[in-house]
């Protein structure tokens, strides 16, 4: 059997905006950018056709409007893009041997040992065609010996296309790209790089490790050996997170009690329905609370296994109330699940109903339907007019890791 390590690296092509593309095509080749609204709000992902203005992930809303204003702005559903990404990730998993997701569009593959019985790039080229005919989402690979080359080869491969780089040949493939491509290579370390006239990977490749060593530290030598193709990282097996976690902030400081009220039930009832969509229980529930000053204050509470909006909601009420200054002005208010488990919503023969039951299976119904607002409590609806940004607002969508696009 070969020794040879074969690791793909998958990306769906800007996920958000190709989920928005297949609920509405008149979205196809239109500028599109999905964030929050307002002038406070971020891009949270964006189209191909804004990328050709300047438009990128984390720009202000703001920015990408005036760089590019014929551009469709979307608020998004975290609710959509968790469908469309479980539909990927049972497809990875019922197709290879180990995977390890690391956002919710983004996947590493360890297929090596496969070319003995199947060949490693045509079955990662027919999972490629799989996805994309089950799903209808595009999706790029890059195939090599390891995690770095592979997640390089991926972004030379989009948009929707595959590349495989034959060992040995790592080096030439990287030393034209620019050092940005390399993974850890932020903003700061980027512009140190250029100061020191370090543009190209090639560069990198034929300097001394000790100078990178001395100029960047630890990091200096692990850019070094990245850009020699050297990555021995293994692809580690995906594991199910154990916390969902939401956050909004005011357009405005509030101390509005009917509207802080109103958005934490919202945010509540929201996450409990990510909770029973994944089939999950929570046992511990959190309450982040931030003043107009900056100070910020949690409180939790553990609670029996629980994924009921009429149990859980006035639960984060109560944290709510203990920690609440009413003479601060309050800016940011967060609600977190953790200490997740497998398992539907355990009926509880005292305090449910068969009313409460049946309604909230028929408001599930409506929400899988036509989308997670498409129903919610009459108090939650103040939630709508006053927060900003996505609704996870810096937060992974839930039951997924992250990755801001």
């Amino acid at each position: 059997m070969s020794t040879e390590r074969a690791i793909v690296h998958m990306d769906l092509d800007t996920f958000f905006v190709s989920c928005e593309r297949l609920l509405d095509n008149r979205l196809i080749g239109k500028p599109v950018l999905i964030g929050g609204t307002s002038d406070r709000g971020v891009v949270a992902a964006c189209s191909y056709e804004t990328r050709m203005f300047g438009v990128h992930s984390a720009m202000p809303m703001r920015m990408a409007k005036q760089l590019c204003p014929e551009a469709i702005i979307l608020r998004g559903n975290s609710g959509t893009y968790t469908k469309f990404s479980k539909m990927v990730t049972d497809i990875v998993k019922e197709n290879v041997p180990l995977y390890e997701k690391t956002s919710i569009d983004e996947f590493y593959i360890d297929l090596t040992g496969m070319d003995t019985f199947f060949g490693s790039h045509q079955l990662a080229s027919e999972l490629r065609q799989n996805i994309i005919k089950n799903t209808g989402l595009p999706i790029s690979f890059g195939l090599s010996i390891n995690k770095t080359v592979s997640k390089i080869a991926t972004g030379e491969a989009k948009p929707n296309n595959e590349i495989k780089i034959d060992k040995g040949l790592e080096k030439p493939f990287l030393s034209p790209l620019s050092v940005k491509k390399i993974p850890m290579v932020g903003e700061v370390t980027y512009r140190t790089l250029c100061d020191l006239g370090i543009k190209k990977i090639k560069t990198v490749q034929e300097m001394p490790l000790e100078m990178m060593a001395k100029v960047l530290g630890k990091n200096g030598i692990a850019i070094w050996r990245k850009s020699q193709g050297i990555d021995p990282s293994p692809v580690l097996q995906y594991q199910e997170r154990k916390s969902i976690s939401t956050e909004r902030t005011f357009e405005k400081d509030t101390t509005d009690v009917v509207k802080l009220e109103g958005i934490i039930a919202a945010m509540t009832e929201n996450l409990t329905y990510q909770l029973r969509r994944g089939n999950k229980l929570t046992a511990c529930v959190t309450f982040k609370i931030r003043y107009s000053d900056f100070q910020t204050y949690t409180l939790q509470k553990k609670i029996p296994y629980s994924a009921a909006d009429h149990k859980i909601i006035p639960l984060v009420k109560e944290l709510y109330k203990k920690l609440y200054q009413r003479r601060l002005l309050v800016r940011l208010i967060g609600v977190k699940f953790s200490h997740l488990v497998e398992g539907g919503h355990q009926i509880d023969l005292f305090d449910d109903h068969e009313k409460t039951i049946n309604l909230t299976q028929a408001m599930d119904k409506m929400r899988e339907r036509y989308g997670d607002r498409a129903v919610m409590r009459a108090v939650g609806m103040q939630a709508k007019s006053i927060s900003r940004g996505n609704p996870f607002n810096g937060e992974p969508p839930p039951l997924l890791a992250h990755r801001r696009r």
